[in-house]
């Protein structure tokens, strides 16, 4: 029952990003607005972690079958991308990268800016 009430939350979340989808008119995928009120309510804490954490876990468990339609869907589509593949595989292999070294770097950053806030807090005591 703790699961299916884990995955209520959530889906409701991800409702209301589909709502918010159809009623705003920017170029945002639901899925994001769905993220987003996710993590005001987690902050706000009018969704403690605790109440989605089993859920979420699971999820991201089984995150790789949730990939074998997108790649069913590229072997389906194959006649029309053959054409452009090598750009295709040079657009993700670059992008990948972007992504990986600012993911790096700001995480570097964020650490780096925290062990600055416990230097400061241990020189205050």
């Amino acid at each position: 029952m703790k699961y299916v009430r884990q995955f209520g939350i959530i889906l409701a979340v991800t409702f209301i990003g589909e709502v918010l989808k159809l009623c705003i008119p920017l170029p945002i995928p639901a899925s994001i607005y769905g993220l987003v009120i996710m993590l005001g309510l987690m902050m706000t804490k009018i969704v403690p972690v605790k109440s989605v954490k089993d859920a979420g876990s699971f999820l991201i468990e089984i995150m790789s079958l949730m990939f074998i339609p997108a790649g069913v869907g590229l072997m389906i589509s194959w006649n029309e991308i053959s054409d452009i593949w090598l750009p295709l595989v040079l657009i993700i292999i670059i992008t990948t990268v972007v992504v990986m070294v600012v993911t790096g770097r700001v995480t570097q950053r964020v650490i780096s800016q925290d062990n600055k806030k416990e230097l400061g807090n241990q020189k205050r005591r």
